[in-house]
């Protein structure tokens, strides 16, 4: 079937749909980058610097709020650059502060092409031995089967009250 421009449209009319095929190779990308980036969390629970580096470009970028919480407790940054920096952070800095009954209960995992978002719930016994309670949303953009980008939002005050009192 051929579909003509309107001539009010900038591009043709016919541009606007999809073919099946199109439609079915986006379902699939879609489940697959879901999948990616629930194996990355897996793997950020194991803590493993190995598994948690195969989830991530060697540039991965990781953009926290300024100033929250979590980030002067442990006096680093909120935007990591390079996969070494994700991992110690992820590995050695993040225990530090989060030290026991780390759970983490998914709200949500939406897709659309490259772009995951996750949001979550993280509980904890912190090193001060408060009890951490936060909801967070995660902007995972992939590249392939890597994450290339986070972008990670969460209730900053909250975080505070839970760390600092």
């Amino acid at each position: 079937m051929h579909v003509s421009e309107c001539g009010q449209c900038p591009a043709p009319v016919s541009r606007m749909f999809w073919n099946r095929n199109e439609v079915q190779t986006n379902e699939m990308s879609t489940q697959t980058n879901k999948r990616v980036v629930q194996d990355a969390w897996r793997a950020f629970a194991s803590r493993d610097p190995l598994r948690i580096a195969a989830a991530f470009t060697e540039d991965v970028e990781w953009v926290a709020p300024e100033d929250n919480a979590t980030a002067r407790a442990l006096n680093h940054t909120n935007h990591m650059v390079g996969r070494d920096v994700v991992v110690r952070f992820l590995t050695k800095e993040f225990p530090k502060l989060f030290v026991d009954n780390v759970s983490v209960e998914f709200r949500g995992i939406y897709a659309d092409g490259d772009t995951v978002i996750v949001e979550e719930h993280m509980r904890a016994t912190l090193s001060n031995g408060r009890s951490y309670d936060n909801d967070y949303c995660f902007i995972f953009t992939l590249l392939g089967d890597r994450i290339s980008f986070v972008r990670e939002y969460m209730d900053t005050q909250r975080g505070a009250r839970c760390i600092f009192g």
